[in-house]
């Protein structure tokens, strides 16, 4: 384990010393802590207007679905005509829906004018963390620094769902019912410009020429569309987790530790996450994704019965923990599947399902809540991990198409070419897989 630890250092290193690296990490950072704040500050702003938890989420089901629809959209435009081409105008876009979306609201607008406006606020959402990962694999190629990059982004994303949610709610529940989604439209605007500005390291433009190849969608993939169900029930732990905990503790009367609560759920997974980079995995991808899942099912079965905040807060925490491998395993899979001209398509497709399932979870989290009580809520994260699980079971052997030379090259690139491992121990960590 030691061994596994320094390397995993050097590994960390090496990546952050990649040349170019920091000229879109940082930018990055900054524009995709809104991500996590959206959502949210839909449903505490929303909550706080309409006195319903339901409505509540189903404005914000409706942002995410138009998320979930719009952002391979824009995936796909990124790899056409680069991430600077649809940036610009996407982050114009999104923060005037959040200002539309919060008048409305403060001026107790019917539902349907409130999910007419969140419709555009979802689509326009900056798809700015698979905009990075596919910097960085225009950056690292077949190099094995991959995995690392992977794990790193994944440990970025969740320490946005750290405090994108406690600065969501901190603000709307100490200063301002708008005070989140406010917030959310400034760190956009502003974080989605100096990511824009960053040229030199976006990836190349993969325009389709007459003597190129037929540009493939990355839904093609079988392997794509089994990892998108996958992150459908991630999703619905995200949304399940953040509807649920905001009317548990508006029920015991303690609104103030809601963001607290979900910050530990998302700290779980954020050092999870860097748990992960630091294992040399000796077990393949496929197998750790399924027993990720397995386990995440698990941690959210007693989710429902919990009734203290200490307990609440530790078993969220384990729920975290089993979220961050499964989310690595997906996104290095991913990558291994697709071509670098439908790559950043890819990762959309995976954030897309993400959000959708975080709207549906949501919505039904919000229903159960307003029906059967803030517990009951917690029942959507349980069903919608078990039932991505027995997906996930059905149809591994889409994970990785050995029957494919492509896949096989692809899943070569990704072994790590350690001193001293020979073509037998590649072969070996392949078989594994």
């Amino acid at each position: 384990m030691a061994s596994a630890v320094k390397d995993s250092r050097s590994g960390y290193g090496s990546l952050l010393r990649t040349p170019g690296a920091w000229t879109f990490l940082l930018p990055g950072f900054l524009a995709r802590q809104p991500f996590a704040m959206l959502t949210i500050g839909i449903v505490l702003l929303v909550q706080s207007t309409t006195g319903s938890y339901g409505t509540a989420g189903a404005v914000s089901a409706t942002t995410g679905v138009s998320m979930a629809l719009f952002a391979p959209q824009s995936g796909r435009l990124a790899d056409r005509f680069g991430q600077r081409a649809v940036l610009l105008p996407g982050v114009l876009v999104h923060a005037t829906g959040v200002a539309a979306l919060i008048t409305l609201a403060l001026a107790h607008a019917p539902l349907w004018a409130l999910l007419a406006v969140a419709v555009p606020t979802g689509a326009s959402t900056p798809q700015v963390g698979p905009m990075v990962r596919a910097r960085w694999a225009a950056r690292l190629g077949g190099s094995p620094l991959m995995p690392t990059a992977a794990a790193f982004e994944s440990v970025t994303d969740e320490f946005t769902f750290v405090v994108g949610p406690v600065l969501a709610t901190a603000l709307c529940t100490g200063i301002h019912p708008a005070a989140g989604l406010i917030a959310e439209a400034v760190l956009t605007l502003a974080g989605g410009l100096l990511f824009a500005a960053q040229k030199r390291s976006q990836p190349a433009v993969h325009r389709a020429g007459s003597g190129d190849r037929p540009r493939v969608s990355a839904l093609s993939v079988p392997g794509v569309r089994v990892l998108i169900v996958a992150f459908l029930g991630i999703g619905a732990v995200f949304g399940g987790m953040q509807v649920s905990l905001t009317a548990f503790t508006q029920h015991i009367g303690q609104p103030g530790i809601n963001g607290v609560l979900y910050g530990i759920f998302a700290g779980g997974n954020m050092l999870a996450g860097i748990a992960c980079g630091a294992i040399a995995w000796k077990v393949g991808p496929r197998r750790r994704l399924l027993v990720a899942y397995g386990l995440l099912a698990l941690a959210t079965t007693p989710l429902w019965a919990v009734t203290s905040v200490p307990l609440l807060g530790a078993v969220g925490l384990v729920v975290g923990l089993c979220i961050a491998p499964a989310l690595i395993t997906g996104y290095t899979l991913v990558e291994t599947l697709v071509p670098a001209a439908a790559r950043t398509e890819a990762f959309t497709w995976l954030t897309g399902a993400v959000a959708l399932g975080q709207a549906a979870a949501a919505t039904s989290a919000g229903q159960l809540a307003d029906g059967f009580g803030p517990s009951s809520g917690f029942l959507v994260p349980l069903a919608g991990t078990a039932l991505a699980c027995a997906v996930l079971l059905a149809l591994r052997a889409h994970l990785l198409p050995r029957g494919s030379a492509a896949g096989a090259d692809a899943a070569a690139q990704r072994v790590p070419d350690r001193a001293g491992a020979g073509a037998k121990d590649r072969e070996r960590e392949l078989a594994r897989a």
